[in-house]
């Protein structure tokens, strides 16, 4: 697949969630933003583990 047909596919399933659901995007953040570094960390590091277990499935 070509990156950027990837990387405009992050930004389409990221913007969905703010243009329909505005309110709940927005009471999701604000509740992000009173998390710890370390659990926003951890947040990061189980994302790109689900990143990376989905990345083995494509090959």
């Amino acid at each position: 697949m070509n990156g950027w047909w990837l990387i405009g596919g992050v930004l389409l399933v990221e913007g969905i969630m703010p243009m329909l659901f505005t309110r709940q995007w927005r009471q999701t953040f604000e509740k992000l933003l009173q998390l710890r570094d370390g659990q926003i960390r951890f947040i990061g590091l189980i994302s790109c583990l689900i990143g990376l277990c989905l990345m083995s499935f494509h090959r």
